[in-house]
């Protein structure tokens, strides 16, 4: 039996957020990363209180807002547009790290360039490519109460994003608890890296075909549509 419903149209992008958005519980406060990781607001159920953090100084940002309703004054750490929960509330940038550093954050959800089967992470360089910096990544990664990671499973030129030990550059290690992917979740345990759910259509031998790190199977592997 599934653990969740295909939808019409869906994109893999959307796939990965609504599945995230399952490991957000009521009254948590969570920061969310760049990339797949904003658009796991969209999916977070009405009747669930959840406040998300932003590094450049919000607390209680909402869904994406309605196309052509934008406030160009408001905006997420990676400044795209967003709405307000109720209880939002606004602060400096200073405030915003203490908030990540005090380790007050319930969880955060993080895009990755690669993934290592013991929870190391790798998401904010590529050797001989320029960028401004990390960011908030590495405190996020360090000092959040549980790290999730969202990404594809395999980069652009095929290869698995989910390996052994990282060739890039690190972010954090050992901060990984779960990932979620096009074609899996897995969970970081102490004695390696476990399958755990196969997104539809893909099967147990799609995704160890497809995954460099070791992937352990302990029980049965759900499918989520």
């Amino acid at each position: 039996m599934g653990v969740g419903e295909v939808r019409e149209n869906e994109g893999y992008r959307e796939r990965i957020a609504r599945r995230a958005a399952q490991e957000v519980e009521d009254g948590m406060i969570i920061n969310l990363g760049i990339g797949i990781p904003t658009l796991v607001a969209d999916f977070i159920p009405a009747n669930k209180r959840v406040m998300f953090h932003a590094e450049n100084g919000i607390l209680g940002t909402g869904p994406s807002p309605v196309k052509g309703e934008e406030n160009p004054m408001l905006c997420n750490a990676g400044g795209f547009p967003v709405t307000l929960a109720q209880g939002a509330s606004f602060f400096d940038s200073a405030v915003a790290f203490a908030i990540i550093r005090r380790g007050l954050l319930d969880m955060t959800i993080l895009g990755v360039l690669e993934v290592s089967q013991s929870g190391d992470i790798a998401n904010w360089i590529v050797p001989g490519k320029r960028v401004p910096g990390m960011g908030g990544a590495m405190e996020l990664a360090q000092k959040a109460k549980k790290v999730l990671v969202v990404t594809t499973h395999l980069d652009k030129n095929g290869r698995s994003k989910i390996v052994r030990e990282c060739s890039l550059p690190l972010t954090a290690r050992n901060a990984a608890n779960l990932i979620i992917t096009d074609m899996a979740v897995m969970e970081v345990m102490p004695d390696g890296l476990y399958l755990r759910e196969v997104m539809y259509p893909y099967s147990v031998a799609d995704v160890i075909g497809a995954t460099e790190a070791v992937l352990k199977i302990d029980g049965d592997v759900e499918v989520f549509r």
